[in-house]
């Protein structure tokens, strides 16, 4: 049985973690409302961006032509997969979450029988995919917030996969983050960059916005060598975004859990 001594140390110790928790739990809410806030904002853009390209797309096609980003090497062996969590931990199963997935498919294209080459965009996810995949890990992108996430990290990102695209080291870029859904929820999303994959309707099942009616100058294919790398910038940078709000979101809501926890053990050793 612990003496008064120590159950008076011990209550001490935890109503020192929870201001620790508390406080973390008010810098991520204060942080969530901008980061919510600019995910939200960039949907619409990189939405619409998908839709005219695939309205460009469907007239190239019919030529029989297009950029290569459109089109593809011809291939399908060599596998880019793009992994985006944190650099920081006590979020949670925000990060747990996202490597589980990325190993899920990882391992299901190496079944397959691909090369799987990785890119890993936060601490956390090259940490915990390089005890399992260590020699495919090619590169990791970290403290790319730092002060704050801006539309040139994912510029610097997306100029590293077109380099590595334009030298022939792979075929298929895929990316893989946390959509945000709300504080309490991120959605494991995966996104084909390259080849470009354009949404499907619901109602027709064809690419969307391709009977839409635009007229281009110069021409759809001018165009289309243009926009492609930008909409891959714009794309990471959505997806940068959306996992930098549900970062704050899952880190929030754990350190309320935690906050909770140690009032409640509080309680429970004070009756003791």
């Amino acid at each position: 049985m612990p003496s008064l001594k120590d159950l008076r140390n011990r209550i001490s110790s935890v109503k020192s973690t929870q201001k620790i928790t508390s406080a973390m739990k008010m810098v991520a809410a204060s942080k969530l409302r901008r980061a919510q806030e600019q995910a939200e904002a960039g949907r619409p853009f990189s939405e619409r961006m998908e839709r005219m390209l695939a309205s460009l797309a469907g007239r190239v096609n019919v030529a029989g032509q297009g950029p290569k980003l459109m089109a593809g090497t011809g291939k399908d062996d060599v596998h880019l997969v793009i992994v985006v969590t944190s650099d920081r931990g006590l979020a949670g199963g925000f990060n747990a979450q996202i490597t589980r997935e990325a190993r899920r498919h990882i391992r299901a294209l190496k079944a397959d029988g691909k090369t799987v080459k990785i890119l890993t965009v936060g601490r956390k996810g090259r940490d915990n995919l390089r005890r399992d995949f260590g020699k495919d890990l090619v590169e990791g992108f970290t403290e790319i917030d730092r002060p704050r996430l801006s539309f040139a990290a994912a510029d610097r990102i997306a100029d590293r996969v077109l380099a590595m695209f334009d030298a022939g080291e792979f075929d298929v870029c895929t990316i893989l983050y946390n959509r945000f859904k709300s504080a309490i929820s991120q959605i494991p999303t995966t996104q084909q960059l390259i080849p470009v994959a354009f949404p499907e309707s619901e109602e027709t099942g064809a690419a969307a916005g391709g009977n839409a009616i635009y007229e281009f100058e110069p021409d759809e294919d001018a165009i289309l060598r243009e926009l492609l790398p930008r909409n891959l910038s714009i794309q990471i940078y959505k997806a940068l975004l959306e996992s930098a709000a549900g970062e704050q979101g899952a880190r929030m809501t754990a350190m309320d859990n935690a906050t909770r926890n140690a009032g409640e053990m509080i309680n429970k050793l004070t009756l003791t």
